[in-house]
C-alpha cells in the first residue's frame, strides 16, 4: 500500500505520552526498560545503521532486563527490517496511526453524564482496564508520563462503560488504552469517548488528536475511519522468539 512517509514527530509524541521506565543509548541503539508495560515501552529503536555486533550487544542487554529481544521498526527503516529478518526476527503487531483535527469531533455535543475527564483515574476505571488486560504495569506508564494528561470515563445506561488515557505533547494529543466493557460495546460508547478526547485536546490547544491501532484490530480501525480520521503513519515490531 502506498502511503506518505510518517512524520517523525509522532514517534516523539508516543515517547512523551507513553514513556518507558528508563532509556539508555548503546551506540545507535536506544534501549528501553518497560517495567512490564508492553512492547511500546520496552522495544529498542535504531537511529542510522547498526552492526550485527551492536545488535547482539543490545539483545544481551534486553535479556538481562528480562525482556524479549524486540525492536521497533519505524516507517522507512527498510534496511533495518531486512537486517533483523535475516537474523531470525519475526514481524509482530504492525500498527496504524490515525489522526484528525479536534474540531472534526467537537461538532456534536456529548450527552450529559456520558463522558468525564478525571485524574487520577477512579477505581472503576482500573477495573475496566484490568478486564481488558491493561494491568498495573501499563497503568504505571500513564502515571509516570510527565506530559499534560487526563483519563476518560465513559458511562452508558447509567453504568460505567469505558475508560481511556490521553496525553498531550507538542500540540498533539494521543489517546491510549481505550477499553469498553464487553456488554457495553456496539452502543456507540467508543464514539463518545473519542469525542470527549477531542474536546479535551482542543482545551489543551492541540492541533491534532492521534490514536494508535494494530492493523489486526479491524473494529477499531473501522471506528477511526468512520469518524473521519485519516492514516498518517505506521510502524511494526520485530521479535526474536
Amino acid at each position: 500500500m502506498n502511503h506518505s512517509p510518517t512524520d517523525p514527530k509522532y514517534y516523539d509524541v508516543v515517547e512523551a505520552t507513553w514513556p518507558a521506565l528508563r532509556r539508555r543509548q548503546l551506540g545507535p541503539v536506544t534501549l528501553r526498560e518497560g517495567g512490564g508495560g508492553g512492547s511500546r515501552v520496552s522495544a529498542a529503536t535504531v537511529d542510522g545503521s547498526v552492526t550485527e555486533a551492536q545488535i547482539a550487544k543490545a539483545e544481551a542487554e534486553m535479556q538481562a532486563l528480562g525482556q524479549s529481544r524486540l525492536f521497533m521498526i519505524r516507517d522507512g527503516q527498510t534496511d533495518l527490517d531486512t537486517q533483523l529478518a535475516a537474523l531470525g526476527y519475526e514481524v509482530m503487531d504492525p500498527v496504524n496511526l490515525w489522526s484528525c483535527a479536534p474540531e472534526i469531533l467537537t461538532d456534536v455535543e456529548i450527552p450529559r453524564v456520558t463522558t468525564f475527564c478525571v485524574w487520577e483515574p477512579l477505581a472503576i476505571q482500573n477495573e475496566i482496564w484490568d478486564a481488558g488486560g491493561i494491568g498495573p504495569e501499563r497503568r504505571a506508564v500513564m502515571e509516570r508520563a510527565t506530559c499534560t494528561k487526563t483519563s476518560l470515563l465513559g458511562r452508558w445506561d447509567d453504568k460505567p462503560a469505558a475508560t481511556a488515557y490521553v496525553g498531550c505533547h507538542d500540540r498533539t494529543a494521543m489517546l491510549h488504552a481505550l477499553e469498553v466493557l464487553p456488554h457495553q460495546r456496539r452502543k456507540g460508547v467508543g464514539v463518545w469517548m473519542m469525542r470527549q478526547a477531542a474536546y479535551w485536546a482542543a482545551d489543551q490547544g492541540a492541533e491534532e488528536l492521534v490514536v494508535i491501532c494494530t492493523r489486526a484490530n479491524a473494529g477499531a480501525n473501522a471506528l477511526y475511519a468512520s469518524l473521519g480520521m485519516r492514516e498518517v503513519g505506521q510502524y511494526h515490531y520485530r521479535i526474536k522468539r
